[in-house]
């Protein structure tokens, strides 16, 4: 889990340039594997496609 100083710091600093803003999962904090699609780093999503809580998701099997 990040920091929540990493986490405020992000969140009021404004960048000089939006390119080197850091996406981060609003959840957790997590500036890692993000999925901009969905807006939440790739542990979230996990959590959240396997309760069935996103729309049009589901597990894999071939």
């Amino acid at each position: 889990m990040a920091r929540k100083a990493k986490v405020a710091k992000d969140i009021k600093h404004f960048p000089k340039y939006e390119v080197r803003r850091k996406n981060r999962c609003p959840l957790c904090g997590r500036p890692r594997g993000f999925i901009r699609y969905f807006g939440m780093c790739r542990l979230c999503f996990r959590e959240h496609a396997l309760r069935g809580e996103l729309p049009g998701v589901r597990k894999a099997s071939w």
